[in-house]
Order: C-alpha cells, then structure tokens, then sequence
C-alpha cells in the first residue's frame, strides 16, 4: 500500500519531469492511423463532441497544445491516450458537468495537459456501458494521433467501477487503470494479473468503502499480480478524486506505463 503524500508539488511544477517521458516515445511511434480512417486536424484545447450514435456517449475531446504544434511541424508522432469515468453526480445532459472534477478540470485551465484525453458524459439514471465506450475508443484512435500501446483509463465513483470493470473485461486494451473510490468484483482479479492498475480511496469513505479497493488489491496480488499499489487517504471520506487528480505523481506514473505484449 503506497502511503497517500501532502508534499507532492504543483502540477505545473513537475512539466520538465513529464516532458521527457511523453516526447522521447512520440517520435518513435510513426504508423500510419488506422487504414480507412480520416484524421482530422488537431486544434489545441476541449471542445464537447457529439455521440457516435444513437444512445451513445457525447464527450469532451481535449488536445494538448504541443500536438497541436508538432502537427503544425509537419511531424508525425503519437500521443498516449486517457480515458476519464466521471462519477454518479456528473450524469445528465449537461456535457459541461464532465469538467467538475479530475483530469478535464485539469486539462481546461492547463493547455500543456500530456495527454489526449477522451471524458464521455452519462446519461442521468444510467451506468456505464462497455460497448458504448468501446466505440468511442475506437473512433478517436482512429482518427487522432494515439499510441496504442499507451492507452489508459481512470475514473472516480461510479466511473471507478466502470474502470476496473472495463479493465477486466479487455485487458489488453489499457496500458494502466487507476480507479479512485471504486469497487470492483474480486472474481475479476486474475484478469488484471498483468495490468498495472494503481487505485486510489479514502478511508473514511462510507459511499464506496475502501474494502471496495482492498479486495481488488488482493485479487490480483492472489493470482500472482506484482503491477498493483493501493492509495488509501487518512482521514477523508469519498472524495478522494481530489487529492489523487491533484497529485502529479498519478500522471508519472501513467506516462511510465506501455501495454505489454500479449503472451503467446
């Protein structure tokens, strides 16, 4: 268990840390986006996007500033990719609410963001649906500059679930999960034995309680998973989406993550 720490400096602060880890894959990873797939052009910032179809997720779309510019450059490089689960008090019609909190309020007031970041909204009365986030995935890395191999999710509250459900359920799919204040379902463990997965809870939280984590952490430690560490806050309830989205060692850490190849 990784010890929740109140010295951790400002995110603007640890730019020249982050900067090295994101570009030195960037230029290596030169494919081509997917065959059939039209890219659109990269313009700097979160704008709200549409559902794909019928009943499927509207999202916020945010690019940072220096693909953009490497674009601009007439350089082709690939940029990872983060996936944000807003909780059960962001539902609804309002696509502005996804920004409450976490990576999108971050990426709003921060243009340098390191990462591509896809934040879908749910509708109000609903839960999250695999097959719906599936084909925003899809879309976006078939059409944005997104290494596949540096694919990862987050998600807090009701999107915690959703984070490590949809992450036992295509492993392959993520470089890393990092659930805050969510609850999985321990049967799922062995699933995640080769995800790195870093969850993040309060101990006082008395909506999801922290066993929700707990039971996760051994799952996978019980199949023989060495890739997970477990945050627990002291002293706070349910929001520990604040301190765990404030801390720029989460974003490190992501950016260290690569999908691993899957075994033979």
């Amino acid at each position: 268990m990784t010890p929740a720490s109140g010295s951790l400096p400002p995110l603007r602060r640890v730019k020249r840390l982050l900067l090295p880890i994101i570009l030195a894959p960037l230029f290596a990873c030169v494919a081509p986006l997917a065959s059939g797939a039209a890219p659109v052009p990269l313009v700097a910032g979160q704008f709200p996007q549409p559902a794909l179809v019928d009943r499927g997720y509207p999202y916020q779309l945010f690019i940072p500033r220096a693909a953009a510019a490497v674009e601009d450059d007439g350089q082709d490089a690939r940029w990872p990719l983060l996936i944000f689960l807003h909780g059960s008090g962001e539902r609804g019609v309002d696509i502005a609410r996804v920004k409450a909190h976490g990576p999108p309020k971050i990426a709003d007031r921060d243009p340098d963001f390191p990462f591509i970041l896809v934040s879908p909204l749910l509708p109000a009365e609903e839960d999250w649906d695999i097959a719906k986030l599936d084909a925003i995935v899809d879309h976006v890395a078939a059409r944005l500059p997104v290494d596949p191999d540096r694919i990862y999710l987050t998600g807090l509250s009701r999107g915690g679930h959703a984070t490590w459900r949809w992450g036992a359920a295509e492993p392959q799919r993520f470089a890393a999960l990092a659930p805050v204040a969510g609850r999985g379902d321990p049967a799922t463990g062995c699933a995640l034995v080769d995800v790195p997965v870093w969850a993040l809870h309060g101990d006082r939280d008395d909506v999801v309680v922290p066993e929700g984590s707990f039971a996760m952490a051994r799952a996978i430690r019980a199949c023989g998973g060495q890739r997970s560490r477990l945050t627990i806050y002291p002293d706070l309830g349910h929001n520990a989406w604040d301190p765990a989205y404030d801390s720029p060692a989460l974003y490190l850490w992501l950016l260290q993550q690569r999908r691993q190849p899957a075994a033979q």
